[in-house]
């Protein structure tokens, strides 16, 4: 079991994300209609799309306003939104720094991509945890 603060920011994240079920929704806040690369591992799963509102990537983590919304595509051409991610690049806040919290977590670091991140899937339960990068029920293709 999760945290009340967990609880209680994933109550939030999935009243926000509700409408950007619809990707149409999504796309009228900022976030993009299409993006290039499903991101997947042959072993655990998926990411999916990553379609980033770049109006709300600095130096702060709003629950309301997920940087990053995370879709997959099905066979009939529709969208499905599975989770959100949360990003703070390293240039407004330092690698070196204490890490930035999210729900009472420490953000994980990819030095490869220059920032903090931490997903939360809130629309497709995760096997491999609330908070895993991969979701193994999450497909690309």
């Amino acid at each position: 079991a999760y945290s009340a603060e967990v609880q209680a920011a994933y109550t939030r994240v999935r009243t926000a994300t509700a409408a950007f079920k619809t990707l149409d929704s999504a796309v009228a806040k900022g976030y993009p209609a299409s993006v290039a690369q499903c991101l997947s591992d042959p072993t655990h799963g998926a990411m999916g799309y990553h379609h980033i509102n770049r109006a709300y990537v600095d130096n702060r983590i709003e629950i309301e306003k997920p940087e990053i919304l995370l879709y997959e595509k099905r066979p009939d051409g529709s969208y499905r939104l599975n989770g959100v991610e949360y990003i703070i690049p390293y240039r407004v806040w330092p690698k070196d720094s204490v890490p930035p919290k999210l729900m009472g977590r420490d953000m994980l670091k990819s030095d490869e991509l220059a920032l903090w991140y931490t997903h939360v899937w809130v629309w497709t339960p995760n096997s491999a945890g609330l908070f895993a990068n991969w979701n193994p029920a999450v497909k690309c293709g």
